[in-house]
């Protein structure tokens, strides 16, 4: 069934952030190394980007590598940088041709001096794109982002710049790494784990969240058609009574 004739092109979520999990699974499944798992997802990112930008969406956040994927065997590190090198350099035309300005959130200090300057390198290339954009989320860890936040605003108290009294949610927001974008709308995880390990948790506060089985690289154009269609049924009520929205 072709689930993109079922989508209400009204309705279509400003705002949509990816948990990409499930890799590593769909490698051992097939007996392949977990590097293997990486380069097929990465297939992935590419088709969501697309459909995401063919049907209008206008914000995709991917949870590419978070602070505690350090954590992980050095080889499978390695292999994840050098991933990220060579996408960035494939799709830097196809970024260009659909009019995709890249960004990205977190403390990319850490990341190895090639992949950091392609990285910045894609980004000053797309600068000026207007027709989405993806944000990368790499290095990237929610409560360090707060605690940055926290510190960014403790300075601005104690130079006078700001009262203790001016502090408030907005304040909160401009100090975040996500300050240029809005809220997130939809959040979806692949791989069945029903939780949000760390990732944008204040712009999360009234996201819609969609759980699928799916396996990251073997998420379809068909699966984030579902995603969105399910975002669609839900009456987003924002803390009001369901009699307020209507």
């Amino acid at each position: 069934m072709d689930k993109s004739t079922t989508i209400n092109t009204e309705n279509i979520p400003n705002h949509i952030a990816i948990i990409m999990d499930g890799n590593g699974r769909w490698a051992k499944k097939r007996g392949l190394l977990r590097a293997l798992g990486h380069e097929s997802g990465s297939k992935s990112v590419k088709d969501v980007v697309e459909n995401c930008k063919n049907i209008g969406v206008k914000y995709l956040t991917l949870y590419a590598f978070s602070t505690e994927n350090w954590n992980r065997p050095r080889l499978e590190v390695e292999a994840l940088m050098k991933l990220l090198i060579r996408s960035l350099k494939k799709e830097l035309p196809v970024l260009q041709k659909n009019n995709i300005k890249l960004s990205t959130i977190g403390n990319t200090d850490k990341l190895p001096e090639r992949a950091r300057k392609q990285l910045l390198e894609v980004i000053d290339e797309t600068k000026d794109n207007t027709k989405m954009l993806v944000t990368l989320a790499l290095s990237y860890g929610s409560r360090e982002e707060i605690v940055s936040a926290v510190k960014k605003i403790s300075e601005q108290v104690k130079t006078n710049a700001i009262a203790v009294t001016d502090i408030n949610e907005e304040i909160i927001t401009q100090n975040l790494y996500t300050h240029n974008l809005p809220d997130v709308d939809l959040l979806i995880r692949t791989s069945g784990e029903q939780r949000i390990s760390n990732f944008l948790l204040w712009q999360c506060a009234y996201a819609e969240f969609y759980f699928t089985d799916v396996l990251w690289p073997d998420f379809t154009e068909e699966d984030l058609h579902e995603a969105i269609i399910s975002y669609q049924k839900r009456e987003r009520r924002f803390g009001k009574t369901s009699e307020q929205v209507k």
